[in-house]
C-alpha cells in the first residue's frame, strides 16, 4: 500500500520483561543493533515500550513477526504499530518560554521539526502542545 507505515512500534504490557532483556528481545527479533538502528523509550506509567526504527525495516512485517514469537507471548506483550499523529505534548517547559520560541524550535529541521500550525501554551504545567501541519514533522 502507498500510505506511509510508522517507524515506531509500540509495545504493551512490558512489565514482565526488564528494559535491557526488551532491548535483547527487539535486537533478536529485527537483527538490528540498538541506539545504531533503532532507540527504545519506556513508559512505566503505562506499561508500555515504544521502539523507534531509525534504519528502514517494514514495521508491518516486524510486528506480524513480534505477535508469533514464542518469547514476546511468554512475556504476554502486545506489539502495534504507533499511529502517525499531527499533534505531540512537550513537557517540563521553562517558566519564560514563548509560543513563538516553540514554533521556531519545532519547525528546526536540525531537530527533526516541520511545519508547525498551532502551539497552545499551558503554563501552569510547564507544558504546550503542537500541532504540525501534517505528521512528518513529529519525529
Amino acid at each position: 500500500d502507498s500510505a506511509e507505515t510508522s517507524p515506531s512500534v509500540v509495545f504493551e504490557n512490558i512489565k514482565r520483561c526488564s528494559p535491557n532483556c526488551l532491548q535483547m528481545l527487539l535486537e533478536n527479533l529485527s537483527g538490528l543493533t540498538v541506539d545504531a538502528d533503532f532507540t527504545v523509550e519506556l513508559i512505566p506509567e503505562i506499561n508500555v515500550a515504544v521502539a523507534t526504527f531509525i534504519k528502514s525495516i517494514d514495521t508491518k512485517e516486524f510486528v506480524k513477526k513480534c505477535s508469533q514469537d514464542k518469547r514476546v507471548r511468554e512475556f504476554k506483550m502486545t506489539a502495534r504499530l504507533l499511529e502517525l499523529t499531527q499533534t505531540i505534548k512537550a513537557e517540563n517547559l521553562p517558566d519564560s518560554i514563548s509560543t513563538d520560541y516553540l514554533t521556531v524550535y519545532f519547525e528546526s529541521v536540525r531537530s527533526g521539526g516541520g511545519p508547525v500550525s498551532d502551539v497552545q501554551l499551558f503554563p501552569e504545567e510547564n507544558s504546550a502542545i503542537i500541532t504540525f501541519c501534517d505528521h512528518k514533522g513529529n519525529t
